[in-house]
């Protein structure tokens, strides 16, 4: 029988620059989970992420350009929050009122370049603060992979996951920006189906489905529950990373 298990890790504290993210995931998984296993996936929302690598802005230190600011005006947002969007974007695809959609440096196209202040705590002065996606989610989830299995003493991988909105498809949904130890993507071209067709454009975003499946248990608000264990995947193939999964924007043919 097949059979996925996701295992929420709540409690967790606050997490602060600077934090032992693994620490704090292994302990909690002893609590939930009896502990981690071999081949057990730790999904972790990449907001923690961010907050362990301190990736914060603060508002009012933001001085706008003059670009900001006139597309600030065109889409109604705050210019110093579209001056950090910018900062973190390399190319502006589309913007309209209420919406800013870019490039992001990591190649995601994405509103505001996943920049963020919702669950986000102001400073010890009470200035508002934005959270920026990490430099290198690939590098802290590869990191994050490495502590996790020195301290639990077994063999996992690691997806970081964020939740943006999709192009041609409401809602948002759980996807990878980085993954270590698990395949990234599964190449079935070549492949026989079970009719004796061979598969000619099928490639499935494995690292993309885990974090859509973890998804579903951390929640998009208030649920604080940003680790999850999937349990019983069965994956074969090379560990990828994130980047894979990022359209070239050559081939991009929907913009």
């Amino acid at each position: 029988m097949r059979r996925l298990e996701l295992i929420g890790l709540e409690g967790l504290p606050e997490v602060l620059p600077g934090a032992d993210l693994a620490a704090m995931i292994n302990a909690a998984a002893s609590a939930a989970a009896g502990g981690l296993r071999d081949g057990d996936i730790v999904a972790v929302a990449q907001k923690v992420i961010s907050k362990a690598e301190d990736r914060y802005v603060v508002l009012d230190e933001v001085q706008p350009s003059d670009r900001a600011i006139r597309i600030a005006a065109q889409c109604a947002k705050d210019p110093r929050q579209v001056e950090v969007v910018l900062s973190e974007a390399s190319e502006v695809v589309r913007h309209r009122p209420g919406v800013l959609i870019v490039r992001h440096r990591l190649g995601h196209v994405l509103a505001n370049a996943g920049i963020d202040a919702s669950n986000v705590p102001r400073d010890g002065q009470g200035r508002e603060r934005l959270l920026l996606l990490p430099v290198d989610p690939d590098g802290s989830a590869q990191r994050l992979r490495a502590d996790l299995q020195r301290l639990a003493g077994c063999e996992l991988g690691v997806v970081v996951n964020d939740s943006p909105g999709r192009a041609w498809r409401v809602g948002s949904a759980g996807i990878a920006i980085g993954v270590a130890g698990v395949p990234a993507m599964q190449d079935l071209r070549g492949q026989i189906d079970r009719d004796g067709r061979e598969l000619q454009a099928s490639e499935l975003g494995i690292a993309d489905e885990v974090a859509a499946a973890a998804s579903l248990v951390m929640g998009q608000g208030a649920e604080g529950v940003p680790v999850v264990i999937v349990r019983g995947m069965q994956l074969a193939g090379r560990h990828g990373t994130a980047d894979e999964l990022v359209r070239h924007p050559l081939m991009d043919l929907f913009r």
